[in-house]
Order: C-alpha cells, then sequence, then structure tokens
C-alpha cells in the first residue's frame, strides 16, 4: 500500500532502499534520539529493511520526483498498557530534510489512514527527553501529554525519560 500527501509518497520499505537508509540512519543525530544506534554499514541497514522496516504498516517517506527513502514513519503496537486496537505512531527524517516539515506531513498522512482506514479510536506517540524535535512533531499533529515515565531503551542499553501523548479520533483535525 502506498499513501500520499502534498509533498510526499509514503510507501513500503524495499531491499533496494539500504544505501538510502545507510546514508541518514548512520548519523548520530537520528537513532540515538529515538532509541536506536546509528547503523555501521549498508548491510547492517538491509538487515534492519528485512527485520524492522518492513512490518505492516510501515513506511519509507520519499519526496515526491525523488524515490529516495529519506525517513520512516509506521504504525505499531504501543508500549504502555491500552485498549486493544490502539496504535503507537513512529517515525524519523534524515538530518539533510529536517525544518522542512516532511515528517509532520508524514505523520499526518498516517493519523488520516489510522483514523480513517484503519478504524483507530485513539493513537499514540512518544518521545524521549531530550528530543525536542520530535516533541514538537508530536504537538503539532494534536497530541496531547499522557504519561511521563523512565523506562529501559533495550537497544541502547540505558535508562531514559520518555513522554507518551494520546490523540483520539474525535479530537483529530483532519
Amino acid at each position: 500500500m502506498t499513501l500520499e500527501t502534498e509533498r510526499l509518497i509514503l510507501r513500503p520499505w524495499r531491499e533496494d532502499d539500504a544505501r538510502w537508509l545507510y546514508e541518514y540512519a548512520k548519523d548520530p543525530l537520528v537513532g540515538p534520539a529515538a532509541g536506536w544506534p546509528p547503523h555501521t554499514d549498508p548491510e547492517d541497514s538491509l538487515n534492519i529493511i528485512r527485520s524492522v522496516l518492513s512490518a505492516p504498516d510501515t513506511f519509507a517517506v520519499t519526496v515526491k520526483g525523488d524515490g529516495r527513502a529519506v525517513g520512516s514513519v509506521g504504525l505499531k503496537t504501543p508500549a504502555l498498557p491500552v485498549p486493544t486496537g490502539e496504535l503507537e505512531l513512529g517515525y524519523w527524517i534524515g538530518v539533510p530534510f529536517w525544518g522542512r516539515g516532511y515528517i509532520t506531513e508524514a505523520a499526518g498522512g498516517l493519523l488520516r489512514y489510522c483514523f480513517e482506514e484503519k478504524g483507530a479510536e485513539r493513537l499514540w506517540c512518544g518521545h524521549y527527553e531530550g528530543n525536542v524535535r520530535s516533541r514538537r512533531v508530536i504537538e503539532k499533529c494534536g497530541f496531547r501529554l499522557m504519561v511521563k515515565r523512565r523506562s529501559r531503551v533495550p537497544l541502547l542499553g540505558e535508562t531514559r525519560t520518555e513522554y507518551y501523548y494520546a490523540l483520539a479520533k474525535e479530537e483529530w483535525r483532519g
């Protein structure tokens, strides 16, 4: 399945995206802020595509007219104990594309898909303390802060403070 927004195409990840994934995910400003280590080589990125990014409802973010995967947006089961059917939104985008509103636009496209096509009643989204850029995306999308907690970040082997926000379908400004 492919989703389209004004400036973006959200499409399934492909194995030939590994070089672009590596290009952006090797940057230490990207992964650690989201709870995962920088990618070490293109083979590492290919393995991530096969094992993580191939999950249902996970999309490569591409700018219209340019097929490069420059980020990712997806839905998953929330890390918090919530009612069945509620989902969690996750995202990241490569540093050269920061500040252009792309990930906010991609998240908005996924909100529409989540509420209109998947029939979800509430969506969750979180960020770790200090990730101001992610917090701004969450707030621009209309989420409200619900939970602050300390939790383990298994891929980095550390404990951090994380903030979880929720957006109910009836609050969504689609």
